[in-house]
C-alpha cells in the first residue's frame, strides 16, 4: 500500500490557486442536494444501516454493472448471499474499476465517513467490513449522523405524487436543522403505454386525492389537487424522467375522448398519445408556474435495455444507458409554449447524451428574459456523465456557451446515504479548472472575485434560486 493516503488534501488539486480556491472558498460550504433518490422514512426515523453494505450496495446500480461486467454472479449482487459476502465480491471489483468513477468515489467515501486511508482491496476487505459495519451502529453514524458529517443543509428526495408525504411531515415536526423536503415526481401520470398499470395507478390517485377519476377533466382537477398537496408539505420542484420532452401542436385531438379510450382499452394513434402526455405535462409546467417551483427535465436515457434481466430483477436494477434521441427541436417548442404566455417557470435540463452538450447550453440561454438569475439552466452532469471527463466537458461548455457564475451546481442523484463526497468531487474538480486559469495567464490572479465565484457555484446559487 500506500506509504501517503491516496486521498490527501490536495487530491485533484494540481497548482496553488485551485488548492486556495478549494481550501479557502469551497471546502466547508454547506450542501444543498435538491435532487436525490435517499428514502425519507430512513430520515425521518433516524435509521442505522446493519451493514455497509445496506446502506452501500443495495439499490447501487453503478456498481451492480461493473460487477457483472467482472464476471460476478447475481446471487452477490441482487441475490441472497449474504452481507459480507456481497461486499467481498465489491472488494475484488473496485480494484480493477481504475479510471471508472466508481474507483474514486468509493474509496473517498470510505475516507470521509469511516476515516479508512486503505483503498478497498480483497486484502483489506475483512477488516474494512467489520470497521464500518461497527462505527454504522453509532448515533454518529446513523442516517441524520451521516449527512451532518458532509454538512448537509438540505434534502430533496424524489417522491411520486400518490405518496401521503408522511415521511416529511413527521421529520418536520422534530425541529432538525437539515431540511427534507419533498420534489414532485409525476411520470406515472403520463404513462399510458401500459394501460392496466395506469388504471391501477388512478386508483391510488383517487384514493390519496379523494377524487373521483372519471374524465380528463377530473384527471386534471386530482393532479391539481396533488400538486397543492406537496406544495403544503414544502415542496417547490418537480423531476421528470423522460427520453425526450414531448410536444405536439395544442388542439390537434380531443382530450376528453383520448382519455375515455384509455380507460375503456380502446386502442389510441401514436399521435393521441403524444398529445396527451403534452398537454399533461403542459397543464403540470403551468401549475408550476402559478406555484413559483423549479421544474426539472432529465432527458435521454433509454432504459430497461435488457429484457430477460428486467423480467427477473425489474426496473432501476443496471440496464439503463446513453439514448440518441432528438432533442432540440421539441425542447425549444416545448419552454417557448410556456414562454409565449409567460408561464414558463424556473427550469433546469439535464443532458445524458454528450454529443448534445452545446445543444442544451445554447438552448437554454433562449429563454433566460432577465427576470431571474439563471432562470432556465443546464443542469449538472448527469447519470453517465457525472464523472471527471463529464463534468469538466459539462462545465467548458456552460463557460463558453453561457454563464458558469450562475450555474445552481452539483447534486447526488443518488440512492446511498455515503453519496455526498461527490458534492466534494465535484468542487475540486471545478476549483482545478478556474485555478487552472489562472496558472497559465487565462484569468487574474484574484482569489476573492474568483472565490466568490466558487462559493456561488458550490453554494449560493443554489440557495438563492431555489429559496427554500
Amino acid at each position: 500500500m500506500q506509504s501517503k493516503p491516496f486521498f490527501n488534501e490536495d487530491f485533484l488539486l494540481t497548482n496553488k490557486f485551485s488548492k486556495t480556491l478549494y481550501h479557502d472558498y469551497a471546502k466547508k460550504l454547506p450542501i444543498i442536494d435538491y435532487h436525490n433518490h435517499l428514502n425519507p422514512s430512513d430520515i425521518a426515523n433516524n435509521t442505522n444501516f446493519n451493514s455497509i453494505t445496506s446502506v452501500w450496495l443495495n439499490g447501487d446500480h453503478y456498481k451492480w454493472r461493473a460487477m457483472r461486467t467482472m464476471g460476478v454472479n447475481e446471487n452477490f449482487i441482487t441475490g441472497n448471499a449474504s452481507d459480507k459476502e456481497k461486499f467481498s465480491k465489491w472488494a475484488e471489483v473496485l480494484p480493477y474499476a481504475i479510471r471508472n468513477p466508481l474507483f474514486h468515489w468509493s474509496n473517498l467515501e470510505l475516507k470521509r465517513y469511516f476515516d479508512i486511508d486503505e483503498l478497498l482491496t480483497p486484502k483489506t476487505a475483512a477488516a474494512i467490513y467489520d470497521n464500518t459495519t461497527a462505527q454504522l451502529k453509532k448515533s454518529s453514524h446513523s442516517a441524520l449522523g451521516l449527512l451532518k458529517m458532509q454538512n448537509v443543509e438540505t434534502v430533496c428526495t424524489t417522491d411520486d405524487p400518490a405518496d401521503d408525504l408522511t415521511n416529511h411531515k413527521s421529520f418536520a415536526k422534530q425541529n432538525e436543522a437539515l431540511k427534507l423536503l419533498p420534489t414532485f415526481r409525476p411520470d406515472k401520470f403520463y404513462a399510458i403505454d401500459d394501460v392496466k398499470s395506469y388504471k391501477q395507478y388512478l386508483i391510488k390517485i383517487e384514493a390519496v386525492s379523494g377524487i373521483s377519476i372519471v374524465s380528463y377533466n377530473t384527471l386534471l382537477e386530482a393532479l391539481e389537487s396533488r400538486v397543492v398537496y406537496f406544495h403544503e408539505q414544502g415542496c417547490r420542484l418537480s423531476d421528470h424522467g423522460l427520453e425526450e420532452v414531448y410536444f405536439r401542436k395544442e388542439g390537434s385531438y380531443n382530450l376528453g375522448t383520448i382519455f375515455n379510450d384509455i380507460l375503456e382499452g380502446t386502442t389510441i394513434s401514436k399521435e393521441e398519445s403524444e398529445f396527451f402526455k403534452f398537454s399533461i405535462l403542459l397543464f403540470l409546467s403551468k401549475s408550476y408556474h402559478k406555484k413559483g417551483w423549479t421544474q426539472q427535465f432529465h432527458l435521454g436515457a433509454i432504459r430497461n435495455n435488457n429484457h430477460r434481466l428486467l423480467t427477473t430483477l425489474g426496473p432501476d436494477t443496471g440496464f439503463d444507458s446513453i439514448g440518441d434521441y432528438s432533442q432540440a427541436t421539441k425542447l425549444s417548442a416545448y419552454l417557448n409554449a410556456l414562454d409565449i404566455s409567460d408561464e414558463l417557470t424556473k427550469t433546469i435540463v439535464y443532458n445524458l447524451n454528450p454529443s448534445f452538450n452545446e445543444v442544451f447550453a445554447t438552448m437554454v440561454g433562449n429563454f433566460n428574459d432577465g427576470s431571474i438569475k439563471g432562470k432556465v439552466q443546464y443542469g449538472a452532469a448527469w447519470w453517465f456523465m457525472d464523472q471527471k471527463d463529464g463534468i469538466i466537458n459539462h462545465l467548458n461548455t456552460l463557460s463558453s456557451m453561457g454563464m458558469l457564475s450562475s450555474f445552481v451546481g452539483m447534486l447526488t442523484d443518488s440512492r446511498s446515504f455515503l453519496s455526498f463526497p461527490r458534492h466534494e468531487y465535484f468542487r475540486r474538480i471545478v476549483c482545478e479548472l478556474i485555478g487552472k486559469d489562472v496558472a497559465n495567464g487565462e484569468l487574474p490572479n484574484d482569489m476573492p472575485w474568483l472565490g466568490k465565484i466558487v462559493s456561488d457555484i458550490c453554494y449560493s446559487n443554489a440557495k438563492s434560486y431555489f429559496d427554500f
